[in-house]
């Protein structure tokens, strides 16, 4: 099933926002577009193909098994009453250009009541799917009680019908279970029998044993063995005392290639540099944890910064969602996320956008541009768009001069960062709305914008896999600058550093 965009809009758009505007003032220069924040609307990307998951909305984050065919797609809600197929589904791709959900794995496995399958990995070389499980939230996900954390494995030898392997329950050195938020999936580039899990554990608590991010080791999980911690840390003493409205805790995670770098978006906090270079250069003893509270190569006190973030926020809230390396450069590419005033009163317009920022000196990085959609320009808009609506951005999957971003009712943007100091925009596809979802987003959909672009974009063979939160999969071909990093890639997506990240990142 394929949706047809409005050209003309497109292009009209396309040219009147085609030349970036420049900030004035004496902060990092501002590129401002509006490609993208029209429905129906697309530059440089064009639909191989489109299904819209049953039209159940609330959908999760995607999951690709290269070269298989295959997707996963969980979901943000749960198993409670008015929700029909709540579970992961599974998406034949054989034919990029006529998806077709082929099978959905339910209960007791998924789709439970009070339960989301938020977060979806596939460690490639093992056909292992890893699904992040936990409670979901009565009030912005329209979910029914509660569950404890799990991570669960599912063998997808017959990738059709995944099979349960077991059940994990996340727990941090001292034995009490942390609830993860996201999850990044290390697999060694010199060893694929290798693999991590890199955890953030959010926590606004100031106790130094108190972790906000776990690591364990999953390499023997294909034998039906558990993940084994082996590492932990948290930071959030380390800030200032005071302000930052409690939100201090690690939102995202990024590791480098070869492990031996992690970013950490600390919501308020802004973006910090980590040395876990012991991690996977000296694993611990067995029954032995490494202490990381120790190793950040950014100090809180010299992050960059911005927005209001030292004190109560009052405007341009600092919300640091997602902090991605750019591979073979010393870059990170920074999102904030902020809802509509529906989940906070000081959340809203101007909501959240890029920061690029130089890491060549990761003791004191600093910011070298910003990238903002006109919608992050108030005044703001409509009421019910000022509530139930994010103009935000979201999960980056970055290439060396490309930024594949997922920006909620902005739909997907592509950035041109060749120039670090001046993006721009490459490319955008805003979906055209369905009619009707079965469960509409209570945080997200509630204005007039019923795009919600959502999660890692997700590059196998050259074809750019990306969901609708409401809307469904998309599968999109490139063709605007530098478009040969996404068509000749063979696999990429932003929380793993599977496939073409390691050479990429030697490369340079």
């Amino acid at each position: 099933m394929r949706r047809v965009l409005s050209s003309a809009a497109a292009l009209a758009v396309g040219l009147v926002f085609a030349v970036a505007a420049q900030g004035a003032g004496t902060g990092p220069p501002v590129t401002v577009v509006e490609g993208g924040t029209v429905p129906g609307t697309a530059k440089h990307l064009r639909v191989v193909g489109f299904d819209p998951l049953l039209a159940r909305g609330m959908n999760a984050a995607p999951a690709v098994l290269d070269d298989a065919g295959y997707v996963y797609v969980g979901n943000r809600t749960d198993g409670g009453e008015g929700h029909p197929n709540p579970g992961i589904l599974v998406v034949d791709t054989s034919d990029p250009s006529d998806p077709e959900v082929v099978n959905e794995i339910g209960p007791p496995f998924a789709g439970n009541p009070g339960e989301t399958t938020r977060e979806l990995r596939i460690w490639q070389d093992e056909k292992i799917l890893v699904v992040l499980t936990f409670t979901c939230s009565s009030v912005i996900h329209d979910c029914e009680g509660s569950v404890t954390p799990n991570f669960r494995f599912f063998d997808l030898s017959d990738p059709a019908s995944p099979e349960f392997m077991f059940n994990f329950v996340p727990r941090q050195a001292n034995g009490s279970i942390r609830t993860p938020h996201e999850f990044f999936l290390w697999v060694d580039p010199d060893d694929s029998s290798r693999a991590y899990i890199w955890a953030s554990t959010p926590t606004g608590s100031r106790n130094p044993a108190q972790a906000s991010m776990l690591v364990w080791d999953v390499s023997a999980v294909a034998s039906g063995v558990n993940p084994t911690l082996i590492a932990q840390g948290t930071w959030v003493n380390q800030y200032e005392p005071g302000g930052f409205d409690g939100r201090l805790a690690l939102h995202s995670i990024d590791v480098s290639a070869d492990g031996r770098t992690t970013t950490l978006a600390h919501q308020r906090g802004h973006t910090l540099a980590l040395d876990t270079s012991e991690v996977v250069d000296s694993p611990p003893p067995a029954g032995t944890v490494i202490d990381l509270n120790d190793d950040l190569l950014t100090s809180p006190l010299d992050r960059p910064k911005w927005g209001t973030a030292d004190d109560d926020c009052v405007s341009e809230c600092a919300e640091s969602h997602s902090a991605e390396q750019v591979p073979g450069r010393d870059l990170i590419v920074n999102t904030d996320e902020i809802y509509g005033t529906f989940t906070l009163p000081f959340h809203g317009c101007p909501w959240g956008w890029v920061h690029v920022i130089d890491t060549s000196d990761p003791s004191a990085p600093e910011i070298v541009s910003e990238y903002r959609t006109t919608k992050n320009v108030c005044p703001a808009d409509d009421p019910l768009t000022q509530q139930f609506t994010s103009y935000a951005s979201h999960n980056p999957t970055v290439t060396k001069n490309l930024v594949l971003l997922t920006w909620h009712s902005a739909g997907l943007q592509v950035i041109n960062i060749v120039r670090a100091n001046r993006p721009r925009q490459a490319g955008w596809f805003s979906p055209e709305p369905l009619p009707e979802v079965a469960t509409e987003d209570p945080a997200l959909n509630g204005g007039p914008n019923k795009v919600t672009m959502w999660s890692y974009p997700i590059v196998d063979d050259g074809l750019i896999y990306a969901v609708d939160l409401r809307n469904g999969l998309y599968i999109l071909r490139y063709r605007g600058p530098f478009s040969g990093q996404i068509g000749k890639a063979d696999f990429l997506e932003g929380n793993s550093n599977q496939g073409d990240l390691p050479e990429i990142d030697s490369t340079g």
